[in-house]
C-alpha cells in the first residue's frame, strides 16, 4: 500500500505541476510550425487520459510506434497518467522484433503513427494475439485515431495517480546486442530521480528553447520534463538531419540540444557547416556512446565551449557522471577522454571481478548504487541477481579514475581484448587512432588470432580524399601506445555500422571481421 503521508513527487506530479503555470506560454513547436501551449497540452493530456480509462478492457501496459511528433506528448503522457506501463518500439526497428517486445512485455494496447506504419501496425494486430486495443496517430486503418477519440472529452486538471516508488511506470528494451534485447523495469523511483538529478547537475540555459532531433522513443523524451519544469519550448524535428538541425537552431535561436557524437560529428563535417548562424546554442548535451577525443577537441573549436556530456545506461538512466562545460580541458586529452564525476543521489565504485574496490589508477567495473536504478530485467530473474550482484549495478563499463574524481571509460568490458596475455582496452586505441591526420572515424576489436588468442584490429574511416597507408597508422599507435595496443591490422571502410540508437555496432564489425 502507498504511504501517502510520505508519498514522493513522481515524473506524473512534475509534469502536472509544471503545466499548471502560465497556461498560455508556448511549450512546443512541430515541424510544419503548429504551435502548443502548457494549457493546450494539458488539456491533450487530460483528454487522452480519460479516454483510455473509459476502455474495455482497461489497458495495463501500451506500446507506443512512432516517429518524432508533437500530439506524441499529450498521447504519451496521457496514457501514463491513465496508469498504464509504457514501452517505446524504436522506429528503425523490424516487425519481428516488435512482436518479441509485444509478447515478451505482455503488451495489450498498441498506438501508432499513421502517417509511416500503417502496414506494420496491421501486421502487428493481425500476428500477436495478446493485443487487445490497436490505435492510431492521424487517420489509419488498423487503428481508430486516438487523437479524434479522445477530443470528445472535456479537459480535467491533471492529478498523477497515486506510486509508489517501487512501481513499475515504463519497461524499456536494450539494443540486444548480445542477444535478445531485455526488457528493462524503469521504476517511478528510477524516473524521477532521473529528472530531479538532471535538475541539480545539468546545465541548462536560463531561457530553454530545445531542439529534439533524438528519437522521442529514446533519448530524446529524456529531458521532457526537465524543459517543462524549467519553463521551457521545445522545436520537435521528425529526426537528425544535419542541415535540418542547423537550420532549426539559426530560425528558432535555440539555446541547447540533445545529441549523440555521430550526430554532432555529422552536423561539423557537413559541407554546409559554415552556412547557419549557430551563435545561439549555449549547450549541447551528448552521451550514449564515446566521443572520440580528437573530434569532440575539433567539435568545440568549431562550437565553442557548449558542450555537457552525461553518462548512464537504461539501466541507470541519463545520469551516473556528468562532465560540466567548463571542465571540457581542450589541452588535456585524458580530461576530454572522461565521462564526468558522479552525480548527486547515486554511489559509484570502480570494482574488480570479486567486487572489490581497484587500487586508485587501475581500471575497474563502473558499479552504481542508489534510487535511480532500474526494478531489474523483465521475466530474467537469473540476469537480474548478475547485473545486481554483490549489492551494485554492474555496468559493464571499465574506467579508471583521475586523482581529482573523473572517470574515464576505457572500454565496455565485454569488448577488452586479450591478445597474448595482456588486457588492450578498445578506446584508447581508437582515440590514438583518430588523432592521425585524414582519419575521421575509427574501430577496435579483438578477432581471433591461433598465437595471440586475439589479435587488435582497426576499422577506420578516412576523411573524403585523403590516403593513409596502413604501415604508417600502426606504427603512429605503436608510438603512442607501445607494441601490445597497436593493432595487428588495418581495414579500410566507407563507414562505420550503427546500432539504432547511433553507437558503432562492434557486434556487425565482428561478424565481419572475425574470419
Amino acid at each position: 500500500m502507498t504511504d501517502l503521508l510520505r508519498q514522493p513527487a513522481h515524473v506524473g506530479d512534475l509534469i502536472a505541476a509544471a503545466l499548471s503555470r502560465d497556461a498560455d506560454r508556448l511549450v512546443a513547436i512541430g515541424e510544419t510550425g503548429e504551435r502548443l501551449t502548457a494549457g493546450q497540452l494539458a488539456e491533450g493530456i487530460s483528454r487522452i487520459e480519460q479516454f483510455f480509462r473509459t476502455l474495455d478492457p482497461a489497458p495495463r501496459r501500451a506500446a507506443i510506434l512512432a516517429r518524432n511528433r508533437l500530439d506524441l506528448l499529450a498521447v504519451n503522457n496521457g496514457m501514463s497518467f491513465a496508469g498504464i506501463v509504457m514501452t517505446n518500439l524504436h522506429p528503425m526497428g523490424a516487425i519481428e522484433d516488435y512482436l518479441y517486445v509485444l509478447e515478451d512485455a505482455g503488451i495489450d494496447t498498441l498506438v501508432y503513427d499513421a502517417d509511416h506504419y500503417e502496414a506494420i501496425a496491421a501486421a502487428l494486430k493481425e500476428r500477436a494475439p495478446g493485443l487487445r486495443h490497436v490505435f492510431a496517430m492521424g487517420e489509419g486503418t488498423a487503428g481508430r485515431n486516438v487523437i479524434e477519440a479522445a477530443q470528445g472529452f472535456t479537459p480535467r486538471p491533471l492529478v498523477a495517480p497515486a506510486t509508489a516508488p517501487g512501481d513499475l511506470m515504463r519497461i524499456a528494451y536494450s539494443g540486444g546486442t548480445t542477444g535478445k534485447p531485455k526488457g528493462i523495469m524503469v521504476t517511478q523511483a528510477s524516473a524521477a530521480t532521473s529528472a530531479y538529478i538532471q535538475q541539480m547537475t545539468w546545465e541548462w540555459p536560463r531561457e530553454v528553447r530545445h531542439l529534439i532531433c533524438a528519437p522521442l522513443s529514446h533519448s530524446g523524451a529524456a529531458v521532457l520534463t526537465s524543459i517543462l519544469m524549467n519553463g521551457g519550448m521545445m522545436v520537435v524535428l521528425p529526426g537528425f538531419d544535419p542541415v535540418g538541425v542547423m537550420q532549426a537552431i539559426e530560425q528558432h535561436r535555440i539555446t541547447s540540444i540533445l545529441m549523440v557524437p555521430t550526430m554532432v560529428i555529422a552536423m561539423i563535417d557537413h559541407p554546409r557547416f559554415g552556412e547557419f548562424d549557430l551563435s545561439s546554442l549555449e549547450v549541447i548535451f551528448y552521451g550514449a556512446s564515446a566521443f572520440p577525443t580528437a573530434r569532440l577537441k575539433d567539435a568545440i573549436g568549431k562550437l565553442g565551449p557548449v558542450f555537457f556530456q552525461f553518462y548512464g545506461q537504461s539501466e541507470a538512466p541519463m545520469s551516473v557522471t556528468v562532465m560540466r562545460r567548463d571542465e571540457h580541458l581542450v589541452d588535456d586529452p585524458i580530461r576530454l577522454s572522461s565521462c564526468g564525476r558522479p552525480t548527486p543521489l547515486v554511489h559509484v565504485a570502480l570494482l574488480d571481478d570479486d567486487n572489490v574496490p581497484v587500487a586508485e589508477g587501475q581500471p575497474g567495473e563502473i558499479c552504481v548504487r542508489g534510487p535511480l536504478l532500474m526494478g531489474g530485467y523483465l521475466n530474467l530473474p537469473e540476469e537480474t541477481a548478475k547485473v545486481f550482484e554483490g549489492g551494485w549495478l554492474h555496468t559493464g563499463d571499465v574506467a579508471v579514475r583521475s586523482p581529482d574524481g573523473f572517470l574515464r571509460i576505457v572500454d565496455r568490458k565485454k569488448d577488452m581484448i586479450i591478445t597474448g596475455g595482456f588486457n588492450v582496452f578498445a578506446r584508447e586505441v581508437e582515440d590514438a587512432l583518430n588523432e592521425y591526420p585524414g582519419v575521421r572515424a575509427a574501430a577496435v576489436i579483438g578477432v581471433p588470432d591461433p598465437k595471440w588468442g586475439e589479435a587488435v584490429k582497426a576499422v577506420v574511416v578516412l576523411e573524403p580524399g585523403a590516403s593513409v597507408d596502413a604501415a604508417a597508422l600502426i606504427a603512429s599507435v605503436r608510438e603512442k601506445k607501445g607494441a601490445v595496443q597497436a593493432p595487428k591490422t588495418v581495414e579500410f571502410i566507407d563507414a562505420l555500422p550503427l546500432s539504432p540508437l547511433g553507437k558503432p555496432d562492434k557486434k556487425a564489425l565482428r561478424a565481419r571481421f572475425a574470419a
